[in-house]
């Protein structure tokens, strides 16, 4: 097995994981697949990766959607989007790289600080337009807002199965919206597409840990485990690359 494939099979085994549990695992994946695509083109990649994956995610938690928090949430983040589309422009590697890194230790500092702060603010509707509006910017430009928006349904009378069908929703329209986007940045193209094909199988296997995982562990204990493979994968950004 070259690189290139092992790199594309542990990338989507761990979207597979991420898309079947609580998430925030694109934090990690991202920067693994920029071992063998280090600069934007690898959005062309990531993003069939979780189309692909989407279709299942779509059966599986098509009941108990809460319409309403997306309705909320769905202007903003087009928006955030759609500057993150302009900000991608001309956008080389290594300020990629160093975007990357950034986004995932801004993302890490958030989740800490919240622990030990009141986060009823987090149910105010400015909070939607905020987490609207910066998880659009973040996931179109570096594919990591999964901790951010994943805060903010935590923090929303959701419960459990609730919050699993919504938070997949929002993921799916946010990478529905993106394709055009990418498209348009020459980022995403037919030869992108096929390569993303060869991780199908990674993200079967990573799904049903995924939804294994996710009736046996607690969010306190999937946050822990977000935020150690997310430092890790800012370490390697920062140092390694």
């Amino acid at each position: 097995m070259d690189l290139e494939l092992l790199i594309l099979t542990v990338a989507a085994l761990l979207t597979g994981i991420s898309k079947f549990s609580v998430g925030g695992m694109g934090m990690l994946v991202l920067p693994i697949l920029m071992i063998v695509y280090p600069g934007p083109e690898v959005l062309g990649v990531l993003i069939p990766l979780y189309l692909w994956n989407d279709l299942a995610v779509m059966f599986c938690y098509r009941q108990r959607i809460n319409w309403r928090i997306i309705a909320a949430l769905a202007p903003l983040l087009v928006l955030g989007m759609a500057l993150g589309s302009w900000l991608l422009q001309g956008l080389d590697a290594d300020r990629f790289r160093l975007l990357t890194g950034t986004m995932i230790l801004a993302m890490l500092g958030l989740s800490l600080w919240l622990d030990d702060h009141q986060s009823q603010w987090l149910r105010h509707p400015l909070a939607s337009r905020g987490a609207g509006l910066l998880g659009g910017l973040i996931s179109m430009t570096t594919n990591t807002a999964g901790p951010l928006l994943s805060l903010y349904l935590m923090e929303q009378p959701l419960d459990k199965r609730a919050y699993m069908s919504t938070r997949a929703w929002i993921f799916i329209l946010v990478n529905v919206f993106k394709v055009p986007l990418l498209i348009g940045l020459g980022l995403m193209t037919w030869e992108s597409t096929q390569t993303s094909l060869w991780g199908i199988p990674g993200l079967a296997l990573g799904g049903l840990i995924g939804f294994w995982l996710v009736r046996r562990l607690q969010f306190a204990q999937f946050k822990w485990l977000i935020r150690g493979t997310a430092a890790l994968a800012a370490i390697k950004l920062f140092v390694f690359s």
